[in-house]
């Protein structure tokens, strides 16, 4: 396998600066993928990498990977919320860096079968662990309409979530909604005119969101990084969308005593809060010019970064 097979890796030069992997260190990639990120950081120094994924394909990758670093490399299958249990399984406690590529990985897109592009005539999936027994075909076709519009609404940020649930009730009384294709078909039915991107885009989020439970994953992970980052620890997290973004910057903002809070008997008194991090970057790093013209997925990419203290 050759670096071409890590060409997607979004904001890849970004992520090792800020990692800065040093001889000796001990990381974790807690979303492995097609193992991008891995074979940077392995590449980068004389380190040992653990990576964390529940997909069964990322197996494949990671086998190769083993083949260049077989002391230095460890895969690890499951999810990475449980990523302290996982590492604590190989008697690992402590880290020096943790790194986290939220949401879908380009192998499980480009995967037309995995039910997750809305150009495919696959059945409905989405799921990132095939053992998971809900997928996306049984919420679309079980779930009641306002269980739909619910989950349109809340993890799409679609604003014509009501009548997208109800048009998907109106047409699977006929028969199942099967295809990815013809749920997005409902979906771009209700849109008239030019959009940048894919009406259905949204839609096909939130029930992604929904069947992998993807916020609760990512907010039980950014936890356990407290007590598995060694101080002046690095954590990096590369989000795609406002939801994810928005709980990796108050999970930091809180976590590095930002979230001031006053007694409200004694207004001018802070309430101290014990810090675990310090912010690097005020602002969310984005890609570059150079990556967007060969990375189309980059451009809706933020990376946070954050030093244990």
């Amino acid at each position: 396998m050759d670096n071409s097979q890590f060409h997607k890796s979004v904001l890849l030069k970004e992520v090792i600066m800020n990692l800065a992997p040093k001889d000796g260190e001990v990381y974790l990639d807690a979303t492995f993928g097609a193992g991008g990120y891995t074979a940077a950081i392995l590449g980068s120094a004389n380190c040992k990498v653990y990576s964390v994924d529940r997909d069964e394909s990322a197996k494949k990758f990671a086998a190769e990977i083993e083949k260049n670093f077989p002391k230095n490399f460890t895969f690890l299958a499951g999810k990475f919320s449980d990523c302290q249990e996982l590492l604590a399984q190989k008697g690992v406690e402590k880290l020096d860096g943790m790194v986290f590529d939220l949401g879908v990985s380009s192998m499980q897109f480009d995967e037309k079968e995995r039910g997750f592009s809305f150009d495919s005539d696959a059945k409905l999936d989405m799921r990132m662990d095939q053992k998971n027994p809900l997928s996306a075909f049984e919420a679309v076709n079980e779930l009641l309409e306002e269980e739909l519009r619910k989950i349109i609404k809340e993890f799409g940020e679609e604003p014509k979530a009501k009548l997208i649930a109800k048009k998907i009730v109106s047409e699977r009384r006929d028969q199942p909604i099967t295809s990815c294709r013809q749920l997005a078909d409902i979906v771009r039915s209700l849109y008239f005119g030019y959009s940048k991107t894919d009406p259905a885009t949204r839609t096909f989020q939130a029930f992604r969101i929904f069947v992998n439970q993807e916020l609760d994953e990512l907010t039980l992970a950014l936890k356990a990084s407290i007590p598995l980052l060694k101080i002046d620890g690095r954590l990096i997290v590369v989000s795609f969308h406002s939801l994810e973004d928005a709980i990796v910057k108050n999970f930091l903002k809180k976590e590095a005593g930002l979230d001031v809070t006053y007694s409200r008997y004694a207004p001018t008194q802070v309430i101290e809060v014990e810090k675990h991090f310090k912010i690097v970057n005020k602002s969310a790093i984005q890609a570059d010019e150079e990556e967007l013209r060969r990375n189309y997925r980059a451009r809706s990419a933020k990376m946070r970064v954050a030093v244990r203290v």
